[in-house]
């Protein structure tokens, strides 16, 4: 892979690619994973970070090689990888830590956390001032996907760059799509969230419903996954736990794509519509209803749990404003 960008690992022939990563929550620790397994005695090596102390471990304990800083990770990267909550954990990581001025010359920077899109595009203005390049790649295919190695990334930036990288994408996931220019990438995820957001709140009604109706969660998803009722959230995260085995709902809702943050992209889709002009009023209910579920201190589980406000298990007062 360095052979092919001569701008990756210069003055480093004969040496394996230094791939920084900084972020290993429920997303990060296995996409890491995947690229240091893929990595192993191949042309390039992984060295992660994250905040937490117990997260490193967890990384050291599935032979993820660790570092004390995000410096330390970011030294001499060719390429430095993010996966972190917010835009503004982003900015701090690379800025100011410190652990992009450490990285080598001409070293190229993916985000593939999920943040707005014109935070995107300030990054990329001050990571390519300092002469790195800037790619952002938001992923989705959530826990399972980052565990199995099946994301699909939506990327924003130059054909050459993305070329670069795609190596380490192709070990991580099994679909890369180009969006376009810095930015397009993160427009792009946002819009899948609002619509992944939408068809969750659908799924948990008609989930709740078939239940009183007396119909199995089994008969429910055979029959709308063949017809005009499906959806990855009715196949892959159908919120009746014992449906699917792999859904959060089958381990009471724990890990997963956590309420906040979803609540987080929402917020993103809704300044961009209310930008742009667009009614988002189903948007508005479903980001109502996350702010209920974390009022009431379930932010951290998944956000199909969702379905506890469709059955009644939680009931609360509702947010009076959308932040």
């Amino acid at each position: 892979m360095a052979a092919a960008d001569p701008q990756l690992g210069t003055g480093r022939k004969g040496t394996s690619m230094k791939i920084g990563w900084i972020g290993l929550g429920n997303m990060g620790l296995p996409m890491a994973a995947n690229l240091h397994s893929a990595g192993r005695g191949a042309d390039f090596e992984v060295t992660a970070f994250d905040l937490s102390p117990d997260t490193r471990r967890a990384a050291a304990a599935q032979g993820v090689p660790t570092a004390e800083s995000t410096v330390e990770a970011a030294t001499g990267a060719d390429v430095l990888i993010t996966m972190l909550p917010k835009g503004e954990h982003v900015r701090t990581a690379l800025l100011e830590s410190g652990a992009l001025a450490a990285t080598a010359p001409g070293a190229v920077v993916v985000d593939c956390s999920t943040i707005g899109t014109a935070d995107a595009v300030a990054l990329s203005t001050v990571v390519t001032g300092s002469g790195r390049r800037f790619l952002d790649a938001p992923v989705s295919g959530g826990t399972a996907g980052a565990q199995n190695g099946t994301l699909t990334f939506m990327v924003g930036g130059t054909d050459v760059d993305l070329d670069a990288v795609r190596p380490l994408l192709d070990a991580m996931g099994e679909r890369i799509f180009h969006a376009g220019e810095t930015g397009a990438g993160q427009s792009a995820k946002m819009l899948n969230n609002m619509m992944l957001a939408m068809n969750m709140q659908s799924t948990c009604e008609a989930a709740v419903l078939a239940e009183r109706l007396g119909v199995s969660a089994k008969t429910v998803i055979d029959i709308a996954g063949v017809s005009t009722g499906d959806s990855w959230a009715l196949r892959r995260y159908y919120p009746i736990g014992g449906a699917v085995e792999s859904a959060p709902s089958s381990r009471d809702f724990a890990g997963g794509f956590a309420v906040t943050l979803m609540r987080k992209d929402l917020g993103l889709a809704l300044d961009a519509a209310a930008a742009h002009g667009v009614d988002a009023a189903a948007t508005t209910e479903v980001a109502r209803r996350l702010d209920v579920l974390a009022d009431n201190g379930f932010g951290l589980l998944d956000f199909s749990a969702l379905v506890r406000l469709v059955d009644g298990t939680v009931t609360g007062t509702e947010s009076e404003e959308l932040r």
